[in-house]
């Protein structure tokens, strides 16, 4: 696949604002992503930074085979520090030209680093969207960020995916031809653009 290189570096830093900016009280709060607290996302996100940087330089070793679920009660001391930061690293080194070609290694899978570094910008965009509808707050990750994670998307979006607690994108969904583009990568992920925090 040919495409351009996509800076994931603006989307990553409002993310991370919003991890560091989060309280513990907050923690518990229920997120559009399925059996998720935001503790659970937080940390998740902490662990899809490492992996995600990791196969952007084509690493091998504990970050190529680190698995991606997310679970509150591993966040380590200073998580509002280094999740941000781990963050912004994985974005810039997704900047490499290098990053995306050929093959690369995630989660104990090797694969296409274009569909990677597009995976990425997924994690980032609607991870983002899940955080910020947690948290009540507003999230813009970009055109390009947005772009890239709608393409990744499209390429295994289906209103008959598989659905369920345990499944972190389900079903696309439809939504109204005048919906804003984040709503509708949103959607695509099988989240609820209208979900609100309860």
């Amino acid at each position: 696949m040919s495409m351009d290189i996509v800076d994931l570096e603006g989307a990553a830093r409002q993310l991370g604002a919003m991890v560091a900016g989060t309280a513990d009280s907050e923690l518990g709060r229920p997120t559009p992503c399925p059996s998720y607290t935001l503790g659970d996302l937080i940390e998740h996100l902490g662990r899809i930074a490492q992996a995600f940087g990791g196969a952007a330089v084509k690493a091998t070793g504990p970050t190529s085979d680190l698995t991606p679920a997310g679970d509150a009660s591993r966040l380590a001391d200073g998580w509002r520090a280094t999740i941000p930061a781990d963050l912004v690293t994985m974005a810039r080194a997704w900047r490499e030209p290098a990053a995306w070609e050929g093959t690369t290694r995630i989660a104990g899978s090797d694969g296409p680093a274009d569909i990677i570094g597009l995976s990425a910008a997924s994690e980032l965009v609607v991870h983002g969207w899940d955080v910020a509808r947690a948290r009540g707050q507003k999230y813009d990750p970009g055109p390009a960020a947005i772009g890239a994670a709608r393409r990744f998307l499209s390429l295994f979006a289906s209103p008959d995916a598989p659905a369920g607690p345990d499944v972190a994108f389900g079903p696309s969904r439809e939504v109204p031809d005048d919906a804003p583009e984040l709503d509708r990568v949103a959607a695509l992920a099988g989240r609820d653009p209208g979900w609100p925090a309860t």
